[in-house]
């Protein structure tokens, strides 16, 4: 059998050989992946967690814009410069 298929062509055992080679070769290297959730269920979990990250920092900086607003209140003497720091509150938010 071997002289037969050497006699129809001379290098088709090293092109099997060769082709057998690449193919293990790709199959040992290749990594399968899977995807755990479609893509929609996580684009709304990057969108949760952005938006909770946006409404946390958002929450803290009204806290200290309000808190700079009651200093600035406290330490004014007068009426017009308590209005302004209300004002500069409003103005921020």
């Amino acid at each position: 059998m071997k002289k037969f298929i050497c006699t129809i062509s001379p290098n088709l055992y090293r092109y099997y050989w060769a082709t057998m080679v690449v193919v293990i070769v790709s199959l040992t290297l290749t990594t399968p992946t899977f995807a755990v959730d479609d893509m929609w269920t996580v684009a709304n979990t990057i969108i949760v967690d952005v938006y909770t990250k946006i409404a946390g920092i958002s929450t803290v900086l009204a806290g200290l814009m309000s808190a700079i607003a009651v200093i600035g209140v406290k330490l004014a003497n007068n009426q017009h410069k308590s209005d302004n720091a209300w004002d500069w509150r409003a103005t921020r938010s």
